[in-house]
């Protein structure tokens, strides 16, 4: 169990049935009247998020939210195949949930698998991934007066917008949790 006056970031528990995580937390004395706990919390089977206060007596279940690194293998309709890499066991996991940063993934890369009671409710690429230029426009020489960017398709069939020095079959650096391109990686 835990206290409203023990929250911090990142702690998850159990309120009214859903599993819950501490996005931002404020201890508040007012002057006259108790005190109490503001937050911001997010549903992680959901991903809605609220604001909510507490009395600091308050208490609360905790909930342990299982992060297991699993190898995302391929994908067969709306199903997507992942193995873990201690028992080689396949686990299917529907597009649902998924997210929209998984579009960055490719075959062969390891994510997190986020599950509850046995229960997968999400999946989390890794930060950082490295991917090929597959199509792009060519650059054109006098147009860097300004940051601008211009649309590239990467390797997963994604779309992030680059600088206009990038070409076809570049390797970039981009941020799932953003989409924004980071930087040059290398050649392919």
């Amino acid at each position: 169990m835990i206290t409203a006056g023990d929250f911090r970031n990142g702690v998850t528990f159990e309120m009214d049935g859903q599993v819950v995580s501490i996005i931002e937390f404020q201890h508040v004395k007012p002057g006259k009247g108790a005190a109490f706990v503001r937050t911001k919390i997010r549903n992680v089977i959901t991903g809605a998020v609220v604001e909510k206060t507490f009395n600091p007596n308050d208490k609360y279940p905790t909930a342990f939210v299982e992060r297991k690194d699993m190898e995302y293998s391929y994908a067969d309709g709306d199903l997507y195949y992942f193995m873990d890499t201690e028992t080689w066991e396949q686990i299917p996991i529907g597009k649902d949930k998924l997210g929209d940063s998984f579009k960055f993934v490719k075959e062969n890369m390891v994510c997190k698998v986020l599950s509850y009671k046995g229960n997968v409710f999400g999946v989390e690429p890794p930060n950082f991934v490295e991917l090929e230029i597959t199509a792009t426009e060519p650059g054109v020489k006098g147009d860097t007066a300004t940051n601008a960017t211009k649309p590239a398709t990467v390797e997963t069939g994604a779309e992030v917008r680059v600088p206009l020095f990038i070409n076809e079959g570049e390797v970039i650096q981009i941020d799932t949790r953003t989409g924004e391109y980071l930087g040059r990686a290398g050649k392919a």
